[in-house]
């Protein structure tokens, strides 16, 4: 018996060691030995030659003549929304029947509109679908799409095994070990660097310290990140907003610098972790009760901004995650504070694994087993150029035109909805700004009853 644990002690220290040698001291100092890529081009080919063996080029199976059909439909969806406005919509149904010179009117062909908005928004409106997987095209061997695949044909069932295998028992375990590796040394590490007086030497170590521990968290992720215009990366003074996916868009932006973080404290080992970080680094942790009090969170993040030696803050204006295929309305309270804005784009590849973290589905670490057990996350992250507010313009306009340039960047559909409706009900005042629009529509605008009754 005795000799059997010296075999497993003696394995561990060869798993160690491995680990400590191939992927933490790389990471550590920020280079790669090849493996992660040598891993991604055989993943690719493999997603590849599935990919084929599920087109109808690849042979004749009712299942094959399906899958097309989804896919197209996927792509698709299952509704085609005009892009055109209330008004313009009305006018088409009201052709037959034209408008009189003055004043306003009403047809009893009007309903219709309303009737087929409120079925399209009945089958598939443009909010709740964003709180959901998104949808794949095609089949990447994995568990967790939204149509069980697995069971196709007996060559692919056999490769989707293979699959299961290598994800749970050799990957899952490697990258567990890495996280644990790099939470454990941030905690150590930024304590450690939180004794040192304050000098350039504390914060140069801060922001080392930061970068090596979550390179290492990519790792255990196996995140391959392409970062693009790094030009125009966050600066010193600065806000940096960026649309949200998943909590791990903090480890992807911190892999090619260092951010301060603003968030609600917490109990709990990511209260540790909070702690831990704001004894090196001036990171803005609030208390629940602080975080009622807009004008002290304000005054706070001014203060930050307003010093060039502090890090650029990292917000994500959002308020929480969506599902990697759109950009929902973003809060004005970070456009309030002044300072240069900092925009980023950040698109996840959903062939290699679901990146978006449905909260009110799966806690934390639910969530990041399954991130631990798909086939690596892969991501574009999009620095575009600095922004500020222009003149005559308010927090919620210079927030929608920030936006906008994120979605355009990042290939994102631009939606003005509050994400705060994953939770929450439509509030009243958009449903008083369709009334009302209507409402002008049929009694007419002010110029045209004041002629009329001249």
């Amino acid at each position: 018996m005795e000799d059997f644990w010296v075999v497993v002690l003696a394995g561990l220290k060869v798993w160690v060691y491995l680990i400590v040698a191939l992927l933490m001291v790389p990471a550590m100092f920020g280079f790669s030995l090849g493996i992660s890529e040598t891993y991604m081009k055989i993943l690719v080919k493999t997603l590849e030659v599935n990919c084929l063996c599920s087109e109808v080029g690849g042979g004749t199976t009712k299942w094959e003549r399906e899958n097309v059909i989804l896919t197209h439909s996927v792509k698709s969806g299952l509704i085609q929304r005009d892009d055109g406005s209330m008004e313009e919509a009305l006018g088409e149904l009201r052709r037959s029947r034209p408008k009189p010179p003055v004043g306003g009117d009403f047809t009893l062909s009007d309903c219709f509109y309303f009737y087929r908005r409120g079925i399209e928004d009945i089958v598939e409106d443009e909010v709740t679908q964003r709180f959901s997987s998104e949808e794949l095209v095609s089949w990447n061997l994995l568990t967790r799409t939204n149509i069980d695949f697995q069971y196709i044909s007996l060559k692919l069932t056999m490769v989707w095994g293979l699959g299961v295998f290598i994800r749970y028992c050799i990957l899952a375990p490697l990258r567990i070990t890495l996280a644990s590796i790099g939470l454990t040394w941030l905690v150590i590490g930024t304590t450690a660097v939180g004794f040192l007086p304050n000098w350039r030497l504390k914060s140069w170590l801060s922001d080392w310290v930061h970068v090596m521990c979550y390179r290492i968290c990519a790792r255990g992720l196996s995140c391959t990140i392409h970062y693009y215009n790094k030009e125009n990366r966050p600066r010193k003074g600065g806000i940096c907003v960026a649309n949200h996916t998943s909590p791990i868009d903090i480890v992807i932006l911190c892999n090619d610098g260092c951010y301060a973080m603003v968030g609600q404290s917490h109990g709990g080992l990511m209260g540790v972790l909070q702690r831990a970080m704001a004894r090196s680094c001036p990171h803005i942790w609030f208390e629940r009760a602080d975080m009622k009090d807009r004008h002290l969170v304000a005054k706070r993040l001014t203060d930050h901004v307003n010093d060039n030696t502090k890090l650029p803050i990292l917000i994500f204006p959002e308020g929480t995650c969506i599902n990697n295929t759109s950009v929902m309305m973003f809060k004005k309270g970070s456009f309030e504070i002044g300072g240069t804005i900092y925009p980023v784009a950040i698109k996840y590849d959903p062939q290699f694994g679901d990146a978006f973290w449905n909260s009110a589905k799966y806690n934390m670490v639910s969530y990041l087993l399954r991130m631990m057990t798909s086939w690596a996350i892969v991501c574009n992250v999009w620095y575009l150029p600095a922004m500020t507010q222009q003149a005559g313009e308010d927090a919620v306009q210079f927030a929608n035109r920030v936006k906008s340039a994120i979605a355009h960047r990042g290939g994102l559909v631009d939606l003005s909805w509050d994400g705060g409706l994953k939770r929450a009900k439509v509030k009243d005042m958009f449903k008083e700004e369709q009334q009302k629009m209507y409402s002008s529509m049929v009694v007419g605008s002010e110029k045209d009853n004041s002629s009329h009754s001249d």
